[in-house]
């Protein structure tokens, strides 16, 4: 009895020193915004893109670097989620038009691409000559300054055309499909020149990082904030801005991938066409970091036409929609060690919200579940509690006997248990199932933007991924492990561990203090449902105690 508690008392220790290392990690400090309007070197000019079906050079050397064009005019694309602010080279601005910053009324939505230098954010794409020379200035093609998704419209599109002094002729078209956050870009190339025209597709995220956030309260210092990328080969990768340089340099031929910045909850990406292969890379100019996805190169003759596509993400980080729009595009949503378990869990709860409409009754269900799948580990626990129990007298007079010989009693005490068929560690199995399922699930509270906001009890807990305003939870919860404690004889316990013992519920509610309420609500059903499973357990299995 006194192994297993004590088994078990290191085994909170564990989960609450995992919780408390996560929650104060120490962050390197972000670069300090950037002061003057940001610029970045339009593409890395470092290797040749993959080659397309068009007519391509068979060892292309480095293009030179196009000179930034002079600013275009801009267009307003608008469906029923997204408003992009485009001028033909880049998407300047994002508004999520169904995710307020705030709770609070009248909160402006979730700003994602921003033009203001302090907080510069953009997606950029153009056409390099490998030549160099400048790029050509995009003109809404058909003269419009916004386009709203009409009524009944399954998309709606702006179009942009712009053309080289060579003769290249560039026709650009977005399109916003209604219900998406995934804006698809065409480029239909034409060479009405004379001459063959060579050059490459570059496809940019470009950002002045937000100055990093920590402290115990702020769950988005635990999310990527970063780049990540992903390749058929190495699968998902990722870089948090301060290592976009010390790491290496990220420098990978990929084709059938895709390249993001990554957020707290949101997530912007390019997917260039999974048929054309890129280069990766990484850059960082003055506060301005960027991933990049350069390619492919190509050669057009006289009269000859080329045309590639691309898919920008702009919005939440939704794994349904995610892993439609690319493969591996769900892994987005970072959760760590813990993926393989806390993508089930995200999808039991998405299930369990469609039941009960909301989150906080939904992570109820979620633990009644998971009661109910480990109710014969538990049942068997407390078996072995009952029957250590019962041979306590025993385990006492061993102790009188052998007195400070603490070696002999040992060796005497696991005869005894051999000779009975008892289990000290019978009990653990079940508390270690709920540890790896615990910080699971404290990863999809951080990533699972459906959760973000979202209340239990309004008035009460209105944010379940924020901590509890009156602290009511983590009292509770201390007052059930209190009380389980009570319920769970002390006998054979060392004074030092009978006083560790009793000063877990203190300790476990000044922690849980700091943490989501969901998650805190997790651990307190979860700890109710475990004291009447013991309260009924005990009587269930009470026997005759062993006699001395």
């Amino acid at each position: 009895m006194t192994q297993t508690r004590t088994f078990l008392l290191f085994a909170w220790l564990m989960v609450a020193a995992l919780l408390w290392m996560e929650w104060n990690k120490e962050k390197q400090p972000q670069p300090a915004p950037a002061v003057a309007t940001a610029q970045s070197a339009v593409p890395s000019a470092n290797a040749a893109g993959a080659v397309p079906s068009a007519s391509v050079p068979g060892g292309a050397a480095a293009p030179a670097l196009s000179a930034t064009p002079a600013a275009a005019p801009s267009i307003t694309l608008k469906n029923d989620l997204l408003s992009l602010q485009l001028d033909g080279r880049s998407v300047t601005g994002a508004q999520l038009l169904h995710y307020p910053q705030t709770r609070a009324a009248g909160s402006p939505p979730v700003v994602l691409f921003d033009a203001d230098p302090m907080h510069f954010f953009a997606a950029r794409s153009g056409w390099t000559a490998l030549n160099g020379g400048v790029e050509p200035v995009f003109q809404p093609e058909d003269g419009v300054h916004e386009a709203v998704l009409a009524d009944g419209a399954k998309e709606v599109s702006a179009r942009f055309i712009a053309t080289t002094a060579q003769g290249l002729q560039i026709r650009r078209t977005y399109s916003l499909p209604r219900g998406s956050y995934a804006l698809n870009v065409r480029d239909e190339l034409a060479n009405t020149g004379s001459a063959p025209w060579s050059g490459l597709v570059y496809r940019q995220l470009l950002r002045n990082p937000p100055v990093a956030k920590r402290g115990m309260t702020n769950p988005e210092a635990f999310s990527l904030s970063g780049a990540a990328w992903w390749s058929p080969e190495d699968k998902y990768k990722k870089r948090k801005y301060p290592n976009f340089v010390d790491d290496g340099p990220l420098d990978q031929q990929v084709t059938g991938g895709w390249v993001a910045l990554s957020q707290h909850y949101f997530l912007t990406a390019w997917v260039p066409q999974k048929d054309q292969g890129a280069l990766f890379s990484l850059g960082v100019n003055g506060a301005v970091h960027s991933i990049e996805a350069r390619g492919p190169q190509i050669a057009l003759a006289p009269g000859q036409r080329f045309s590639s596509d691309a898919t920008l993400w702009v919005g939440p980080k939704l794994a349904d929609q995610l892993e439609k729009v690319a493969p591996g595009l769900e892994r987005a949503m970072d959760y760590g060690l813990f993926t393989v378990l806390s993508q089930p869990i995200h999808w039991l709860l998405t299930q369990l919200h469609k039941f009960t409409h909301n989150w906080g009754w939904a992570i109820v269900l979620l633990v009644v579940l998971i009661k109910l799948a480990l109710y014969p580990l538990s049942a068997a626990q407390y078996k072995s509690m009952a029957k250590m129990r019962k041979f306590q007298p025993r385990i006492e007079q061993l102790k009188e006997r052998y007195g400070d010989d603490k070696q002999k009693f040992q060796m005497a005490m696991l005869e005894l248990y051999k000779k009975e068929k008892i289990n000290p560690a019978g009990g653990c199995l079940p508390i270690l199932i709920q540890m790896p399922v615990f910080l699971a699930l404290y990863y999809v509270l951080l990533e699972a933007v459906e959760l973000r906001q979202a209340p239990w009890i309004l008035g009460w807990v209105n944010d379940l991924t924020a901590q509890d305003p009156f602290f009511i939870l983590p009292i509770v919860n201390g007052a059930v492990m209190f009380l389980t404690q009570r319920m769970t004889p002390m006998v054979g316990m060392d004074p030092m561990q009978k006083k560790m013992m009793q000063m877990m519920p203190l300790v476990m509610a000044v922690m849980f203090a700091f943490f989501p309420a969901g998650l805190v609500l997790y651990w307190v059903t979860n700890g109710t449902l475990g004291m009447l499973q013991q309260w009924w357990n005990t009587k269930r299995y009470a026997e005759v105690p062993a006699k001395a």
